[in-house]
């Protein structure tokens, strides 16, 4: 027998038990017992842009714009990060975009822009208030770094799985830089103490406010030190990841690279903390992820709708969007029909989900797509395009049926993470999306 200390307590374990393993575990030196493990925040001192420039600085993310786009967005502007989260902008168009001269480019860039005063460095340690406005909605966020160890305790709970190709890029980027230059997007469930602090920093004088090309409203208040955000931070069982499964695998992978090679790893090093924008989950604003297929897999559009209502409940004239879960839009040869079926009661959180359904009653075994993730005669079509969008595909052409999707609640996705299922793809489209370079984490 030995005594253990956790978090100052004390308990006596037999070396050999099984519980010993199942309640504790080691990091660092430290022995954290699973009953007791919060969800860690820190403040950071990191580069941010200089106040006359930040609106320059500020860019969307690296995912959600291909490299012309990205190099139309910079046209005339240097200071973009986009420089730095796609280099490949900034060498000739044959360049392999996961060759090493882009990522040695991108070093090159993102020291150039310290080098001439763009980005500057904290005074100190800090956290941020990040507030985004897109119409009449706004979100308000608390900007921190969150440890690599939550992740794998899965007190940062996923709902997404990740491609090793995109997941490979980021982590070269990110070793490369030693730096976090877009923020994970975190939620977790409301803590009325939280939203207490954040009512008395919003009443200060703001560090940004701007309104980007597109619209989006950004504003960020400084918080230096942030202790009591820390402190009421502890009371937040577990949050989880709302989009950038891709950029939190990725720093995860760094910080253990970076465990691996220092013998002296402490846990408290840099590289183990990675860039984070935590929103309380009733503020988030999830819009559709709709479908568009390209073909009746051989059927007239007759035999397609016979087909369709031995499966669902089929009505004419439909309002293009669902009304709530638990139905579907559909457009076909002209006119919307709405699809409605009983829920299963007996699901699990992931068969439930409106997705799923299309998927498995109707995309799998009428129209042949048993792999929506690799199949080339199905398109996503995000929420924020309408569903004009869809309807245009259909008459022009280009598809052959559009499904309008009521989007994903967040509850849902918090469910379905918490059961340790994964999403199907193309579940959730968040809007509006976090800009990079408003704070940058290195290491």
């Amino acid at each position: 027998m030995r005594d253990l200390p956790c978090f100052g307590t004390t308990f006596n374990h037999p070396d050999s038990t099984a519980a010993l393993r199942d309640s504790c575990q080691y990091f660092g030196g430290l022995l954290r017992c699973s009953a007791f493990l919060m969800l860690q925040i820190r403040a950071f001192q990191g580069l941010r842009p200089a106040q006359d420039l930040v609106h320059l600085v500020a860019c969307v993310p690296y995912d959600v714009v291909d490299r012309n786009e990205s190099a139309a967005l910079c046209k005339d502007n240097p200071h973009s990060l986009l420089h730095v989260d796609r280099a490949e902008i900034d060498l000739p168009p044959e360049t392999d975009p996961y060759s090493p001269e882009v990522y040695a480019k991108a070093l090159s860039n993102f020291l150039g822009l310290q080098k001439s005063g763009v980005l500057i460095r904290e005074t100190g340690p800090c956290l941020y208030l990040y507030e985004q406005r897109m119409g009449s909605h706004a979100q308000t966020g608390l900007v921190g770094v969150c440890h690599i160890e939550d992740y794998e305790n899965n007190l940062i709970k996923k709902h997404e799985k990740t491609r090793r190709d995109k997941e490979d890029d980021r982590t070269r980027l990110i070793d490369t830089l030693s730096a976090d230059t877009g923020p994970v997007f975190l939620t977790y469930r409301d803590q009325a103490s939280i939203n207490t602090l954040v009512d008395g920093v919003k009443k200060q004088a703001p560090l940004y406010d701007f309104t980007a090309p597109d619209g989006i409203g950004h504003t960020v208040w400084r918080i230096p030190g942030g202790e009591s955000f820390v402190r009421a931070f502890q009371e937040v069982p577990v949050s989880y990841v709302a989009d950038g499964h891709h950029r939190t695998a990725s720093a995860v992978r760094v910080g253990r690279e970076r465990r691996a090679a220092n013998p002296h790893h402490t846990g408290n090093e840099d590289y183990n903390w990675f860039l984070s924008v935590l929103f309380p989950a009733s503020q988030l604003r999830i819009l559709p992820y709709n479908r568009c297929v390209r073909d009746l897999n051989g059927k007239s559009a007759d035999e397609f709708l016979a087909a369709v209502g031995s499966r669902f409940s089929v009505t004419e004239n439909a309002s293009p969007s669902p009304a709530k879960n638990g139905s579907v839009s559909m457009y076909l040869a002209g006119k919307w029909y709405g699809l409605n079926w009983q829920e299963d009661p007996k699901a699990d959180p992931v068969s439930r989900l409106d997705v799923s359904v299309l998927q498995d009653r109707l995309l799998s075994p009428v129209l042949g797509i048993d792999d929506p993730r690799t199949s080339q005669r199905i398109d996503f079509v995000g929420g924020i395009r309408g569903t004009e969008e869809l309807q245009g595909r259909v008459d022009s052409g280009r598809g052959a049926v559009a499904f309008s999707m009521a989007p994903t609640t967040v509850e849902q996705l918090m469910d379905i993470a918490d059961a340790d299922q994964i999403m199907p793809p193309k579940s959730t489209w968040f809007e509006p999306k976090l800009r990079s370079g408003l704070f940058i984490h290195t290491f």
